[in-house]
């Protein structure tokens, strides 16, 4: 059944609701406030919800209803736009904008081989990437604001699908004239009475936990959010952290050595993952990333 609103209601819509004024969005969308007011208001009634408030001189509000429909609308504004650029070209090239979310933390692992090695293969796709949070990716997922967003299978829930990248097991780094450096691996308790420099983010949190699993109880030294900070730390010598992502070379930040060690004890693998709405069907810029992740990494 044809529906009963146009792409360019939804167009509108979405504008206003990214911009926040219909001003902004008539700008964007190069036509008339009036129109554009004109065409949202007939859109809410065509759908039958209120989608924004409207606030003197602050411009527009999302209502509840209107964040729902928002993340639908840039959906199928996605698929709209993918239709009109299959439509243009019969060739397989991969052509127009993906948009990718990283979690911060799995930045220096992420990006490179996507903007690099992905990026190569599709030279007409233009290929962007957003960081942030786990929480805040997986809502910019939900909102439409990117396609498919790299993340721990921890900040995954049931609205999303995934697909495992890789896994990766926690380990122990020391400074490379530590006693325990010589050691292929260590268990935590003979770690436990060093000072502990741990990394505040919630990737990497659990290395207290892991601790108290065992017994034990964390001298913590310092804590910071700051992967490098962490590194130039326990190569001067002044404690020891537990890393979830391996780096590739053991010097820190400053240049110092570094010693990474496998933990003896028992701890759980952590799953990177590509994640992307439960809801939607990806489009094939994002299917092609789907596929080539696990060979570019």
């Amino acid at each position: 059944m044809p529906s009963d609103f146009t792409l360019r209601q939804i167009e509108y819509f979405e504008a206003a609701a990214r911009l926040g004024s219909l001003s902004a969005a008539a700008s964007a969308c190069h036509t008339s406030q009036a129109g554009v007011s004109l065409s949202i208001a007939d859109l809410e009634k065509r759908i039958g919800v209120q989608l924004f408030i409207r606030v003197k001189a602050k411009g527009v509000v999302l209502t509840e209803a209107g964040s729902r429909v928002l993340s639908d609308a840039r959906r199928l504004l996605e698929a709209a736009d993918e239709l009109q650029r299959d439509a243009h070209t019969m060739s397989d090239a991969l052509q127009g904008t993906l948009t990718v979310g990283c979690y911060v933390t799995l930045a220096p692992f992420v990006i490179p081989p996507v903007l690099d090695d992905f990026a190569a293969l599709h030279p007409d796709l233009d290929v962007k990437i957003i960081e942030g949070a786990g929480e805040e990716m997986r809502i910019a997922l939900i909102e439409g604001r990117c396609e498919v967003a790299f993340l721990y299978s921890d900040d995954s829930n049931t609205t999303l699908s995934t697909t495992t990248v890789s896994t990766t097991k926690p380990y122990i780094i020391l400074a490379a004239d530590h006693p325990l450096a010589g050691q292929s691996e260590v268990s935590l308790s003979q770690v436990a009475e060093l000072p502990l420099i741990m990394f505040d983010v919630p990737s990497a949190r659990n290395a207290a936990q892991m601790l108290r699993a065992q017994g034990l109880s964390p001298i913590i030294r310092h804590v910071t959010q700051n992967i490098e900070v962490v590194r130039c730390l326990v190569a001067r010598g002044l404690g020891y952290s537990i890393l979830v992502q391996r780096w590739p070379v053991d010097i820190s930040y400053e240049g110092k050595p570094l010693v990474s060690l496998t933990i003896r004890d028992k701890t759980d693998d952590r799953k990177v993952i590509l994640a992307w709405p439960e809801a939607s069907k990806p489009t094939r810029r994002a299917h092609a990333l789907i596929a080539a992740a696990p060979e570019l990494f």
